[in-house]
């Protein structure tokens, strides 16, 4: 799945022409068969001089407990390997993978998430790194994590983001059927205890809302949208989404800006307005606590200068 996932989705952005905007090549130490934990092999004609001209790598899962997760040292040949990479690539890893990072030395000092189950291996490994494990995916620049399986479509759903905009990324994920855009402070899902009895959806508050930004919208009508006190509303939230229900309208507004600004040439006023930032001063204060940039320059990087 996690080698799976990202050819299917790189290889699914395009440009407004419908052209392809990444090449994706699958590469291993030693070229040939490699072995999986399904009933089938894969065959990878392409050897670790791919690294070389690579502009992003990333490092899948291992199921097994091979010798980096066991002994937090690379192997001689995958180390070899890794030491290819260009400096200033950008280089990611979904699950496990981070163990790999982690012990190239790529993580040290920084931030980073691994799978739930492999944190207190992970930190006794590697204790000069930032393990955050609680999220889906770490952002360090240009060094990337991800969490569980699931969350690498997360991951790489944001480098594409990142890379070409809003616009692309959700083509990308209406293409493949999955959430356009599940922010990475959200919560891993952790077992935990099966309540007594079950709870109730905020899926409908939260879709009225997405109806609604344009418009002040407080807990409680959120509340009163899934019937239910604004105290268990709040707790429900949490729950099902991992976020407090203020960030994640923050989120959203977010969200709808930056696809209103890489796709119309409305004014920023107006782009506010109808994000409900309600002025234009509060949402270049929100875009650029996010992602450092004013609403000018996000347009002008993913349309070209124009006159708004």
């Amino acid at each position: 799945m996690e080698l799976g996932i990202v050819h299917q989705l790189f290889a699914a952005a395009r440009s407004a022409d419908d052209e392809q905007l990444y090449d994706v090549v699958t590469c291993t130490p030693t070229p040939g068969e490699v072995r999986t934990d399904a009933d089938f092999t894969i065959h990878v004609s392409a050897g670790p001089r791919a690294l070389a001209a690579a502009d992003t790598v990333i490092v899948p899962a291992s199921h097994a407990v091979d010798q980096t997760e066991s002994t937090g040292r690379l192997g001689a040949g995958l180390a070899g390997a890794l030491a290819r990479i260009r400096p200033g690539t950008r280089v990611a890893s979904i699950c496990t993978g981070a163990f790999v990072l982690a012990a190239a030395g790529l993580l040290d000092g920084g931030r980073a998430t691994t799978h739930w189950l492999s944190v207190d291996r992970f930190r006794n490994l590697y204790p000069a790194v930032d393990l955050d494990p609680a999220v889906l995916y770490t952002d360090d620049g240009n060094v990337l994590t991800s969490a569980g399986e699931a969350s690498g479509i997360d991951l790489c759903l944001h480098m594409i983001r990142c890379d070409h905009g809003a616009a692309v990324a959700n083509d990308v994920a209406r293409r493949t059927v999955v959430p356009p855009h599940r922010a990475g402070g959200q919560a891993q899902y952790i077992a935990r205890p099966i309540p007594e009895q079950p709870l109730s959806s905020t899926a409908t508050a939260r879709a009225w809302a997405l109806e609604h930004l344009d418009h002040p919208i407080s807990l409680r009508e959120l509340a009163t949208q899934a019937s239910v006190s604004v105290r268990t509303f709040t707790r429900r939230f949490r729950e099902e989404v991992g976020l407090s229900p203020g960030r994640w309208l923050s989120q959203q507004r977010l969200d709808r800006a930056r696809q209103l600004l890489e796709e119309t040439d409305l004014p920023i006023d107006r782009i506010a307005l109808d994000a409900g930032f309600g002025t234009g001063a509060s949402l270049r204060q929100h875009l650029h606590a996010t992602l450092g940039v004013s609403p000018s320059a996000y347009r002008n990087t993913f349309r070209g200068p124009t006159d708004a």
